[in-house]
Formats: structure tokens, C-alpha cells, sequence
């Protein structure tokens, strides 16, 4: 749960952008949206896989991309 205390001298505009911040930074609307609808545990474990998947290739994209260079013809 998010909860912002109000400073002295903040302003109700730098409230709610801290607001805004936070419950960006807590992903709140992705969880919400996820929750709306029930999915099935199979299709949970595609998507972690999925997921995982992507996530590794980004891992592993910059290093293919130092050792694998094109290199002119000499």
C-alpha cells in the first residue's frame, strides 16, 4: 500500500507526482490489470517462461554483440 505524507510547504501537485512516482515505481496498475481477469496456471507458466526467456536474451545480447563484431574483410 502507498502512503505519502504531506511535508511542510508541499504543494497537493507534488503530492500526488510522488504519488504518481510510486505506484509506477511499485508497478500498482500492471498488478491491478494482471489481477482483472483469471488465467489459467498454464498460461502463468508461458508467460514466466516467456518472461524468462526474454530476460536472458537481454543478458546475453551485449556480450554476443562484443565478441561477435562484424569485422571488414582484410
Amino acid at each position: 500500500m502507498i502512503v505519502i505524507v504531506k511535508k511542510k510547504g508541499q504543494s497537493k501537485d507534488a503530492m500526488f507526482r510522488q504519488f504518481t512516482r510510486t505506484s509506477i515505481d511499485e508497478n500498482v496498475v500492471e498488478d491491478v490489470k494482471s489481477r482483472m481477469f483469471y488465467k489459467k496456471p498454464s498460461l502463468v507458466r508461458k508467460e514466466k517462461e516467456k518472461e524468462r526467456i526474454k530476460k536472458r536474451h537481454q543478458k546475453i545480447s551485449p556480450v554476443k554483440k562484443r565478441f561477435f563484431k562484424r569485422r571488414p574483410y582484410a
